[in-house]
C-alpha cells in the first residue's frame, strides 16, 4: 500500500462520525477507577464525541446533560466493555467458515466429521480446517496421514491443531508439498516420522511452512467475510476491544479499509506478524500506526516467536519433557537471532511481544528484554514489552519480569484446557512455575488477560471463570487446579479491562468508565463482582456500546449498522 493511500486512510480514521450526547440511567453501574478501585453508579453521561463525561447519580448528572438523549438501562448491570489481550480475529472468522474439529470426542468422530465435510464440498480443491486435539481424543500420539486418508484421499487435506502449532495432512497433501523421508526438519520445526523415518502426516511449528506455502490463501472476499463474522461474534460476547496477536500484511490493509469505511465496529490493536517480511519491511519505513480519530484500529506492536506449544511438545524447555525425555521442544531462533528481531522493532518504535510457552523460551525472551533495557533504557521500557502466554516459567525467572518491566500476557482458559496434560509434560517441580498468576502478581509483575481465540473459545466470561476458579465448567477439580494461583474476582476483572488497556498503552482511554475515557460499555445480566463463579458462565450480554454507539443488541443478535 502506497504512502499516499496510507495518509488518506489516516485522514479517514481521524474523521469522526457525528454522535450525540447520551445520558444512560437506571443502571447498576460499576467500573474500576484509575487506581483499580471499584466505583458504583446509576447513571452515565456521554458527550457527542463518544467519551465519558461523568458517572454518578442521575440527579447529579442530569443538570449538566441538557439536551442529551436518555437511555433507560432497565436496571441491568452496566460495566466497561471487556478487552481480550490476545486473540486472532481473522483466524476466528475463518474458523467459523471452515471445518472445526474442536468438539469431536475421539478420532473416529473426527474422521466422520471430515468425511461429511468433504462430501458437502465436492468442488473444493483443498479441504481446510482445524481444532483437533489428540490429548482430548486420548490417543496418546498424533493422528496419521493414513487415518486421514480413510476420510478423504483424492484431494489434499490440511487441518491445524487447536493451538495452531501443528498441522495434520493426508497423503495427497504430503505429496503436493513434496515431503518425504528425505525432507530435513526446518529450523524451529519438526516432521513427525515413524520408526522407518517416513513422515506420519503431522508437521510441528516451523515445519508447517512446508505445507502452508502450497495451501491457497483466502481471497479478499473470504477475509472480509471472516472479519464481519468475527466482529459480530466478539461484540455479542461483550468484547469491545481485542489485541490481534499476529496481523499479516493483507489483514492490516483490510482492517485499515474497514476502519476508514466505518465497517469496523470493534477496536482492534494489532501486533504485526514478525514472520511477514512484506509487512515488517513496510512498517520499518512507515513506523507504528497509532489509534486516531475514533481509535478503532492501531498497529504499533510486533509479534515474535520464541517457541511452539506445550500440547504438541514444541514448547522449548530447559530440561527434557517429563513424558518424552528424548525431546526438549524447539527454540525457533538462536538467542542472537531473536535479539536482532527485538532490537530492530524497538529501533522502529514498536512494542515487542514475544510468544513464549516453555521455560527455556521465557528465559530467552527475558534475557532479550533485559538486553534491550540496557541498550535503549527508557526508550525501550516505555514501549511496555510483553511475553505472550508466559506459561511455564522457571521459578528463578519470575522476578525478571519486574526487573525488565515486561508484562505477562496470559490466557486463564489455557490453564483449565491444559490441566489434563500440563503436569505430564513438565512434571511436579516445573509445574510450580506454570500458569503462575499469583506468583507473578506478588513479584510485582503486571498481567493482561486474553483467550487466544480461536485456540480457545472467545467468550471472556469463560476466561473470568477460569481465572477465579481454575476449574472446568463442571467445577472440577475441587478447589481448583493449583487453586492458590487463581485470581480473585477484582483481579480478574481488572485483568480483562484496565490492565489489558495498559498492556497496549491505552489506559485512561479504554478499560474504565472514568471521565475522558471512550464510552465502551456493556449491559449484562450478572455482576461479575457480585455473582458466584458458576454464574459467570451464564452471563448474557444484552447490549454492547463502542464509543457511545450501540453496536450489538441481544434482541436482534446483530451488529448495529447506524453510525
Amino acid at each position: 500500500m502506497q504512502k499516499a493511500t496510507l495518509l488518506a486512510l489516516s485522514l479517514l480514521f481521524g474523521a469522526a462520525h457525528a454522535a450525540e450526547p447520551l445520558l444512560i440511567h437506571n443502571a447498576h453501574g460499576l467500573t474500576l477507577d484509575e487506581k483499580g478501585r471499584v466505583q458504583r453508579f446509576d447513571a452515565l453521561s456521554i458527550d457527542a464525541d463518544g467519551r465519558v463525561l461523568a458517572t454518578g447519580k442521575l440527579a447529579e448528572l442530569q443538570a449538566k446533560a441538557a439536551g442529551a438523549r436518555r437511555v433507560d438501562a432497565k436496571g441491568q448491570v452496566l460495566m466497561p466493555g471487556l478487552i481480550d489481550a490476545h486473540g486472532h480475529v481473522l483466524d476466528l472468522g475463518l474458523s467459523r467458515l471452515t471445518l472445526s474439529l474442536r468438539d469431536t470426542a475421539d478420532l473416529p468422530a473426527a474422521l466422520a466429521a471430515i468425511k461429511a465435510h468433504a462430501a458437502a464440498r465436492p468442488d473444493a480443491a483443498w479441504l481446510l480446517g482445524g481444532g483437533w486435539n489428540q490429548a482430548n481424543w486420548k490417543l496418546g500420539r498424533f493422528p496419521t496421514a493414513a487415518e486421514l486418508d480413510s476420510a478423504e484421499s483424492q484431494r489434499p487435506v490440511w487441518l491445524e491443531r487447536v493451538d495452531g502449532h501443528a498441522g495434520w495432512a493426508n497423503s495427497r497433501a504430503l505429496q503436493i508439498a513434496g515431503i518425504t523421508r528425505d525432507t530435513p526438519d526446518p529450523q524451529g520445526g519438526k516432521i513427525e516420522r515413524d520408526e522407518r523415518g517416513e513422515p506420519t502426516g503431522v508437521l510441528v511449528d516451523g515445519a508447517m511452512g512446508l505445507m502452508n506455502r502450497h495451501v491457497p490463501a483466502p481471497s479478499k472476499a473470504e477475509m472480509s467475510a471472516a472479519l464481519e463474522v468475527a466482529q459480530k461474534e466478539l461484540l455479542g460476547l461483550g468484547l469491545t476491544a481485542v489485541q490481534d496477536a499476529g496481523v499479516s500484511n493483507e489483514a492490516d490493509q483490510l482492517m485499515r479499509e474497514f476502519a476508514a469505511a466505518g465497517r469496523l465496529k470493534i477496536r482492534i490493536d494489532g501486533m504485526a506478524r514478525g514472520s511477514d517480511g512484506a509487512l515488517i519491511e513496510r512498517l520499518r519505513r512507515e513506523g507504528p500506526l497509532a489509534p486516531s480519530g475514533e481509535g478503532l484500529y492501531s498497529l504499533r506492536m510486533v509479534k515474535l516467536f520464541a517457541d511452539g506449544a506445550l500440547g504438541s511438545r514444541g514448547a522449548a524447555l530447559l530440561a527434557p519433557y517429563s513424558d518424552a525425555p528424548q525431546t526438549q521442544g524447539l527454540l525457533f531462533n538462536k538467542d542472537e537471532q531473536l535479539l536482532a528481531q527485538m532490537r530492530a522493532a524497538v529501533k522502529a518504535g514498536f512494542q515487542v511481544n514475544v510468544h513464549a510457552i516453555g521455560d527455556a523460551a521465557n528465559r530467552q525472551a527475558l534475557v532479550g528484554f533485559e538486553t534491550l533495557q540496557r541498550e535503549f533504557g527508557t526508550k525501550s521500557t516505555a514501549l511496555r514489552h510483553r511475553i505472550e502466554h508466559a506459561q511455564v516459567i522457571a521459578l528463578a525467572d519470575i522476578p525478571r519480569f519486574v526487573k525488565a518491566q515486561v508484562i505477562a500476557s496470559v490466557q486463564p482458559v489455557h490453564a483449565t484446557s491444559d490441566m489434563n496434560m500440563a503436569e505430564d509434560r513438565v512434571g511436579a517441580q516445573r509445574i510450580q512455575g506454570a500458569y503462575a498468576w499469583q506468583r507473578l502478581l506478588k513479584s510485582g509483575a503486571r498481567l493482561a488477560c486474553g483467550s487466544d481465540f480461536p485456540v480457545e473459545e472467545p467468550t471472556p466470561w469463560a476466561g473470568l471463570y477460569a481465572a477465579v476458579t481454575r476449574q472446568d465448567a463442571e467445577g472440577k477439580p475441587p478447589g481448583g487446579w493449583y487453586g492458590q494461583q487463581a485470581l480473585n474476582s477484582l483481579q480478574a476483572l481488572d485483568c480483562f479491562t484496565r490492565a489489558a488497556a495498559y498492556a497496549t498503552r491505552r489506559e485512561g482511554e479504554l478499560g474504565t468508565l472514568t471521565p475522558g475515557a471512550r464510552a465502551d460499555f456493556i449491559l449484562v445480566d450478572h455482576d461479575p463482582l457480585g455473582s458466584s463463579p458458576a454464574a459467570l458462565l451464564k452471563t448474557r450480554v444484552l447490549q454492547t456500546w463502542v464509543g457511545g454507539r450501540l453496536v450489538y443488541e441481544a434482541a436482534s443478535g446483530t451488529t448495529a449498522t447506524s453510525r
